[in-house]
């Protein structure tokens, strides 16, 4: 699935209408160069998951909690060296949660990832044109 936004707000929607095809329990491994849209894509999720608290990047903490019905476990992986230091902060409790993850900078730990990752790869194409597409594993019905 691709979609093409012109504006952080945009980008923010599409990660709303998003979070409507996740379950409990998914991983979402997000990919794009820094100031692609990956933490406004993040925030539309929550606000899709019907979580309130005001969401920001996870870059100093390596991972930020909202709670709501389904928790979102937002993880920033860009100062991570490999999947060792995902393992050693914990991301096998987070998984056990029942919560989503959505992991920026999934380059630094793709090794990680099981064959049911979603992929979110954000593209900047000018200062506002974010191209966003999304995979679903293979036989995952994603109508909602």
């Amino acid at each position: 699935m691709k979609l093409i936004t012109t504006s952080e707000m945009q980008t923010e929607k599409a990660g709303s209408d998003f979070a409507g095809k996740l379950r409990r329990g998914d991983v979402v491994a997000m990919y794009g160069d820094l100031g692609a849209g990956k933490t406004a894509f993040v925030r539309g999720m929550a606000k899709g998951l019907g979580i309130k608290d005001m969401v920001s990047s996870p870059t100093f903490t390596i991972v930020n909690e909202y709670l709501g019905e389904i928790p979102l476990f937002h993880f920033d992986m860009y100062r991570l060296s490999g999947s060792d230091e995902l393992f050693e902060i914990g991301w096998e409790d987070y998984l056990e949660r029942g919560g989503i993850c959505a992991v920026e900078w999934s380059e630094n730990v793709s090794d990680t990832f099981e064959p049911d990752t979603i992929t979110v790869d954000i593209k900047k194409l000018s200062d506002s044109e974010r191209e966003i597409t999304i995979t679903f594993p293979e036989g995952r019905c994603v109508e909602k």
